[in-house]
């Protein structure tokens, strides 16, 4: 492999799509730009030298000097445009939650093993600074044991949300569970590891759409430490916040940046005769970078050869709960 940059192609120009190919320089260089919308490749193609535009993915795939394929796609496509690029022996970024069904994540974890490529699943809120420091000191055992989690996750919507591709469940296999609900259980997952019992449900209380605009989880540890997870696109404000119990400490995260709000992170250090904490502030004013934060990490893993972290396993176990939680909804409520 070469010391320049990698060829990459981009399957998928949407929203996130747009704001994968604004995070792509320095290490990788975009070389296609995929989407059934012609112009919206073309108009993403132009913005990056020697870059072809292209409506069919198994092209994008095979364009020789191609290294990488960052897939950013309606869930739906999401499966099969990697397992195209899997056998086409390229490296994969695939966007959450990877597939709509744990049956395509395990497909795709076949395919992967049988390959010499790297399958990373693109849940960048890992990378964002406030998450990534906290987790750090979590590492440190700067608070101690975690004994629970509590978190919160949501957006407001938008005039016709209920007629975008993610209300279709065609399109994307659930609601809110399956879109902000799978970056909380990621992150659950980070610092808590697996959880043995899943409960909670999904609902819909406004949108008038086949798919849940809500969803409440309760997920526990083998040991009985419990993650308490909500996400809403009935926020009406866009909001993040997740707090992390220690035996010594807590560790708060609030925002992501932009329309989330100011990103933070609060550090509560109890003190031996406890009473009111000693508090810690860091402030994270500076743009969301984790997009690009999250494409050099996955191509420092290529480089050197190690597994790449978030992979499919993680995307399956969190899909696992997601199916729980729909299975365990015998009708959704809908919007009277």
């Amino acid at each position: 492999m070469t010391d320049g940059p990698l060829g990459i192609a981009l399957v998928g120009c949407g929203l996130v799509g747009n704001k994968r190919a604004r995070q792509i320089g320095g290490t990788g260089a975009l070389l296609v730009a995929c989407d059934t919308d012609a112009a919206r490749a073309a108009e993403v193609a132009a913005d990056h030298q020697r870059c072809q535009s292209t409506t069919d993915y198994r092209k994008a795939v095979t364009t020789p000097g191609v290294q990488i394929v960052i897939v950013a796609t309606p869930n739906a496509f999401l499966a099969p445009v990697a397992q195209a690029a899997i056998s086409a022996g390229k490296h994969v970024l695939i966007e959450k939650p990877c597939a709509t069904s744990s049956a395509d994540i395990e497909s795709l974890l076949q395919s992967a093993r049988k390959s010499t490529t790297l399958v990373r699943a693109a849940y960048n809120h890992r990378f964002h600074p406030a998450i990534r420091q906290a987790h750090e000191m979590y590492v440190r055992g700067v608070i101690g044991p975690v004994m629970f989690v509590r978190a919160r996750y949501g957006h407001g919507g938008r005039i016709g949300y209920e007629n975008e591709w993610r209300a279709n469940r065609e399109l994307s296999g659930g609601g809110e569970l399956i879109d902000q609900g799978t970056h909380l259980i990621d992150l659950a997952r980070w610092f808590m590891g697996d959880f043995e019992s899943v409960d909670g449900h999904a609902a819909t209380y406004f949108w008038k759409m086949p798919v849940d605009d809500n969803a409440f989880l309760s997920l526990r540890t083998a040991k009985g430490n419990t993650a308490w997870l909500q996400v809403s696109c009935t926020e009406w404000k866009n909001m993040f916040s997740m707090e992390i119990y220690g035996r010594t400490g807590k560790l708060e995260i609030q925002g992501l940046g932009g329309s989330y709000g100011p990103e933070r992170l609060i550090h509560y250090e109890m003190l031996p005769e406890m009473g009111p904490p000693k508090t810690h502030i860091f402030d994270f004013p500076d743009p969301d970078n984790s997009w690009k934060l999250e494409l050099a990490a996955f191509i420092e893993d290529i480089r050197l050869g190690r597994p790449s972290v978030p992979g499919l396993n993680d995307a399956l176990e969190v899909m696992k709960i997601v199916e729980k939680i729909y299975a365990s909804n015998h009708s959704i409520e809908r919007y009277p």
